[in-house]
């Protein structure tokens, strides 16, 4: 088996401590592992495989003799240091939005079009898709596949690990203050997110839309390679930790049936079916935190048109919504390109 000196960038962040323990989980085969992050993070170490490595300072050639780099250290960083490591004969798998939407970037979750992976040679850089975008085309492409999909409307409920540590710890210090009859303190988000729902997640846009909602617009359109798909969004933030939820609505060009569709999705890799509302089963975002599953549930027919369908889409957005979806990427990359 071939290793691979492998660095992750933003290493000290609630994404990047995913992608070092995924790693780890799924034995990729690391010769080298180099854990970067910004001056703020020296001197810290991070645990891989029973050892305290130290965190390293992002510098411009912190790349030699690097292979693989994972980044999720914002999309500035990537910007400036993706180029960098390529120019290092580093290959990028980048989490951030700085390169998504480049036409000469592939946007890859695995189970959805590896076969784009292959593209990579253009720029060295691969992009992986937002969290909320992830977890839909999953579930939305073994449909697409048997009836065509025609239009998506969908709204989510997303965790404030989607912020970062900054917000995991605000939502807790803001729900002890409340149950402490104390006023929160507001930091990360516009408002209080503790017991509460707010209906941005990013800046708004001239189209009255957020940043988040028109990712998943457009790169869903990108992922699944299919333009005519018409697809809206509403994205919330919701004071839960770890997980997204997210209620889609499609409609189809072809007539499928819920128990096709459950079928469907049942048999796909990736996806697991929860859906026996009788005993008041369907996913949880408790019960997805951790787990590498997306998992899909309420499937029903749209009543109120002819090809519709309704259901409920959960996953961990820290590990197929960010970490795991970045490994599964190298992962292919070095078994079948390096």
């Amino acid at each position: 088996m071939k290793f691979f000196n492998v660095a992750v960038v933003g290493a000290t962040g609630a994404v990047g401590n995913e992608m070092i323990k995924i790693l780890e989980e799924r034995d990729f085969p690391v010769a080298k592992l180099r854990l970067l992050a910004s001056e703020r993070s020296l001197g810290k170490t991070l645990e891989y495989k029973g050892r305290h490595l130290p965190v390293e300072v992002l510098k411009e050639d912190s790349f030699t003799d690097v292979q693989i780099g994972l980044f999720s250290a914002g999309g500035g960083i990537s910007e400036k240091y993706a180029p960098l490591a390529v120019q290092a004969g580093c290959v990028v798998v980048d989490n951030t939005s700085a390169f998504r939407m480049a036409p000469d970037v592939p946007l890859v979750v695995p189970e959805v079009n590896p076969e784009a992976i292959a593209q990579y040679k253009r720029r060295g850089i691969i992009a992986n898709p937002n969290c909320s975008t992830i977890q839909m085309v999953a579930a939305l492409k073994p449909i697409h596949d048997a009836v065509r999909i025609k239009r998506v409307v969908v709204s989510t409920y997303q965790a404030v690990s989607g912020t970062g540590k900054k917000a995991i710890e605000e939502l807790s210090e803001q729900t002890r203050a409340l149950l402490g009859m104390r006023e929160p303190v507001v930091k990360v988000y516009p408002h209080r997110i503790a017991f509460n729902c707010l209906p941005q997640i990013d800046i708004f846009l001239d189209n009255g839309y957020t940043r988040e909602e028109m990712k998943m617009v457009n790169e869903t359109k990108k992922i699944m390679n299919d333009d005519a798909i018409a697809v809206t969004a509403t994205t919330v933030r919701v004071p839960v930790f770890y997980a997204h939820s997210e209620s889609i609505n499609i409609e189809t060009e072809k007539k499928i049936t819920a128990d096709e569709v459950r079928e469907l999705l049942a048999k796909t890799p990736g996806l697991k079916v929860i859906d026996d509302p009788k005993n008041l089963r369907y996913p949880l975002a408790i019960d997805a935190a951790g787990r590498d599953e997306t998992f899909v549930g309420r499937i029903r027919e749209d009543e109120s048109i002819a090809n519709g369908i309704n259901m409920w889409v959960v996953s961990d957005n820290l590990r197929k919504g960010a970490a795991l979806n970045a490994v599964q990427i190298a992962e292919i990359l070095v078994r079948d390109y390096l």
